[in-house]
């Protein structure tokens, strides 16, 4: 895991909007051009309508004209002691703008990691192919 990018979404993790539960998450995208993009979690009064740090960080690459292959590595931390996976929404929305085989790392306060690559998140998800 590269460490820069666990440096990346630490540095941002403080930003995370979180006054309803107090639970920082970010997440840093790193790219084939060697750019790290940052997202942080950001609540909402209207619960359902908070967005997730790895959704905030895919958006922005997207909206920064990064597409699906641009993208070499992603890592989740929290401030909890303890690894905390990506949300069933956050699963879906990478297994569309993330490749399959990209390294998902999901890093606690102590530095303990987790990783596995994308497609292992969600192996069986849905997919423009169930469109057809």
């Amino acid at each position: 895991m590269d460490q820069a990018l666990l440096k990346a979404a630490r540095e941002v993790l403080d930003n995370a909007y979180v006054v309803y539960s107090n639970f920082h998450v970010a997440a840093a995208l790193r790219l084939k051009d060697g750019k790290i993009i940052t997202g942080v979690n950001v609540e909402n009064a209207s619960y359902g309508l908070a967005n997730c740090a790895e959704r905030t960080a895919l958006f922005t690459a997207r909206t920064q004209g990064y597409k699906k292959e641009d993208i070499e590595e992603i890592v989740i931390t929290t401030k909890q002691d303890f690894i905390v996976s990506p949300c069933g929404a956050c699963r879906q929305v990478m297994k569309e703008l993330i490749p399959a085989n990209v390294n998902v790392h999901m890093v606690d306060k102590n530095d303990n990691v987790l990783s596995v690559t994308n497609k292992e998140l969600l192996p069986h998800g849905f997919s423009e192919d169930d469109l057809r």
